[in-house]
């Protein structure tokens, strides 16, 4: 099993930043990526940014240039979502994903709890 926890999130004002943190533990032999995720009220999940293993990254249209996904240092599974000049429509549940390979081969796909993130005056 592999437990992914997220941390961080709140509220913060428009054109703020606030950052969310996510680890992934348990019995992993490999992981191929992690990503964040969001979901507003009514809305589907929708993906924010990932993050490979190789460390190329992927950013949703909405997001590039303001949000930042990182990996700690030599610790593949531990991400980071840095976003910068936040708005109104940013604010969602965020939820941290991790796919890989447990130490008996067989695949996971693992999601968090989620973290909420309100941005509002």
């Amino acid at each position: 099993q592999v437990l992914v926890v997220e941390s961080g999130g709140g509220l913060v004002q428009p054109g703020g930043s606030l950052s969310v943190s996510c680890v992934a533990s348990g019995s992993i032999f490999n992981i191929d990526d992690m990503g964040w995720y969001r979901q507003a009220p009514g809305k589907e999940r929708e993906l924010v940014a990932t993050i490979a293993s190789g460390g190329s990254t992927n950013y949703a249209d909405s997001v590039a240039g303001r949000f930042t996904i990182s990996r700690e240092y030599n610790a593949k599974n531990k991400v980071y979502l840095q976003m910068n000049s936040l708005k109104p429509e940013d604010t969602a549940v965020y939820y941290c994903n991790s796919r890989g390979a447990y130490t008996n081969f067989t695949m996971f796909d693992a999601w968090g709890q989620g973290t909420q993130v309100t941005v509002s005056s």
